[in-house]
């Protein structure tokens, strides 16, 4: 036996059942729910002698099943809301930014005003199922939010959550550990660093306290220390509360904290395919004609392997540049000795504020070639076209290549 997912969202599958008349337990239509109702969305609004009605999509119901209802049968404060401060969002843009609103006398809303109000319902309810089902596919305990207040953009079509490398065939991500140290208390003189021939990345607090260019050896999954060791940091995963916003700037999605990060803290690893230099090469050119790549060189004893976080990545996909980052690259190594194959880890170079946005420098030693969608198209060959670059810091280079 074989099947192929279903490409229809359950919504869907849901309008089909009630439709037909048919109960399937396991989308959750059954014999009782089958003419059950609730409020997805709010699309307009009219005034009847004297009487406000509102235009209902009901959840898990066809269009075709929208219905007027008075406001009164409306158990949906949240919803209400939304619609009301969606109607005076689209006002308020309406004439150069001088805020309007919409006077008691009016009976009807326009048709432009209605179809914006539908599209901003439909992008919330799109955002929040992107929301949930980035958190139920991270492996860390921290939260993801998902914002937009800025326009009707919606989650990516094309991208896929993952927690760590996806290596392309023939790639071997998890190769050169044997042992692990025998430390009943890290660090000892026998510790992970040590044996590498370099410093302990951590001091007791737990942050940074190696200058960039270094690496980071953590203890690995052969070592007798347990998950309290303090040379395990970046294995653990992102321990901060982040979202992924739509910046207002034309740079596309961003990154912002939403807890206090404090100066060289572990913040993110960057994740994706693995693939080889040639392949990045191929790809890179494809993807100068979408205006965009992210493409990261493995770049810290060799050339020969580029991380692609276009379609595979974590949170880090939507990290923005700046000539004046927060964050700092370090290329770490845990369950791999293989030079050629570090992971990227991302830390703070000051102290961050809850709400500020997370940004690191395209140009860092090991990011050469890295651009998100907000980028603009810096790609991975030297001879293409500079970009021009709007992180608006003081000492803006102008250009993200």
């Amino acid at each position: 036996a074989w099947y192929v997912p279903c490409l229809a969202s359950l919504e869907t599958l849901q309008e089909l059942c009630r439709k037909e008349n048919l109960t399937c337990k396991s989308i959750g239509i059954t014999n009782r729910s089958l003419k059950s109702y609730e409020v997805e969305y709010l699309c307009d609004y009219k005034v009847e002698e004297g009487k406000a009605y509102y235009l209902v999509k009901w959840k898990g119901w066809p269009e075709s099943s929208n219905t007027w209802e008075p406001r009164k049968h409306l158990n949906c404060p949240l919803l209400v809301q939304n619609f009301l401060r969606d109607r005076d969002e689209y006002l308020s843009r309406g004439r150069e930014g001088k805020a309007m609103k919409v006077r008691n006398h009016v009976k009807t809303l326009k048709p432009a005003i209605a179809d914006y109000i539908v599209k901003k319902a439909k992008q919330r309810i799109a955002l929040q199922r992107w929301k949930e089902e980035l958190n139920r596919k991270k492996n860390h305990k921290a939260m993801i939010l998902v914002e937009n207040t800025v326009d009707l953009e919606g989650p990516p079509l094309d991208f896929y959550y993952i927690n760590e490398y996806k290596p392309a065939p023939g790639i071997n991500v998890l190769n050169g550990i044997t042992t692990g140290c025998e430390c009943a208390d890290c660090p000892a003189e026998k510790c992970c660093p040590k044996e590498a021939g370099f410093i302990l990345a951590y001091n007791k607090r737990k942050k940074l306290k190696i200058q960039p260019g270094l690496p980071i050896y953590e203890c690995n999954s052969y070592c007798r220390c347990g998950p309290d060791c303090p040379n395990r940091i970046v294995q653990k995963g992102t321990p901060y509360s982040l979202c992924i916003f739509r910046t207002n700037n034309g740079r596309g999605w961003g990154v912002k904290t939403l807890q206090k990060i404090k100066t060289n803290s572990f913040v993110m690893e960057y994740v994706g395919e693995v693939i080889t230099s040639e392949e990045a090469e191929r790809r890179g050119q494809l993807y100068d004609n979408q205006g965009n790549t992210y493409l990261f060189d493995l770049d810290y004893d060799s050339d020969e392997f580029t991380v692609d976080a276009a379609r595979y990545g974590n949170v880090s996909h939507f990290v923005n540049h700046s000539c004046d980052p927060n964050l700092q690259v370090f290329n770490v190594f845990i369950d791999n000795l293989d030079l050629r194959l570090p992971r990227i880890a991302l830390f703070s170079t000051r102290t961050i504020k809850a709400g500020e946005e997370l940004t690191f420098d395209y140009q860092m030693k090991g990011s050469i070639d890295l651009t998100s969608d907000s980028a603009e198209g810096l790609s991975p060959s030297k001879k293409r076209i500079r970009t021009v670059c709007k992180c608006g810091a003081v000492c803006c280079r102008g250009y993200l290549n």
